[in-house]
């Protein structure tokens, strides 16, 4: 199986979309002035599954192979991971560990620069863009319980997910597309 993987942070004072005012009328948008962000980690597969992890504090190679074993551990076949060139990526720890790992074949890294060749980026599109840059959250637990509930939406949509391998630029990773 063959997971995509990246990690992204989301901050609560990120708004989207447009609004509507009369005019000569400058629009009023509600904000709460609150500043929080929550890290995260995902995988998607072009068979549209999603994996995904809130971090508490800061992504590294630690919180990288936790990841990992949550992935191999949820298959019964071996996974590889193609990510981005982020260091902990690439870290001696994370090679240990995909040596000691039978059901991990290895994690691969994309050019640099290059994030469009990335299915998994579209998720954090579907997340900052589509849900949480319309709302308001006054807590942070307020706002760490609206990126869970979005994230777990998104794994219950497998064909949400297989339309993130059909941009020009992803199309190359869907095995429809080799078949």
């Amino acid at each position: 199986m063959i997971y995509f993987a990246d990690e992204s942070s989301v901050r609560s004072d990120y708004h989207s979309g447009t609004t509507w005012a009369k005019k000569g009328c400058t629009p009023i948008v509600e904000a709460t002035g609150a500043r929080f962000s929550i890290n995260m980690i995902s995988a998607v597969s072009a068979e549209g599954t999603m994996r995904y992890m809130t971090i508490p504090g800061r992504f590294n190679t630690d919180v990288f192979i936790c990841f990992l074993k949550q992935l191999v551990t949820s298959h019964d076949r071996p996974i590889i991971v193609v990510t981005d060139g982020h260091p902990a990526h690439k870290a001696k720890k994370v090679q240990k560990y995909i040596e000691q790992e039978p059901r991990l074949l290895g994690v691969h890294i994309l050019p640099a620069y290059s994030p469009e060749l990335n299915p998994d980026e579209s998720v954090w599109g579907y997340l900052k863009s589509g849900h949480l840059g319309r709302m308001t959250l006054r807590t942070k637990g307020q706002f760490l319980r609206a990126v869970r509930t979005c994230l777990k939406s998104l794994q219950r949509l497998p064909r949400k997910i297989q339309g993130f391998f059909r941009s020009e630029h992803t199309a190359y990773a869907c095995l429809e597309t080799l078949v």
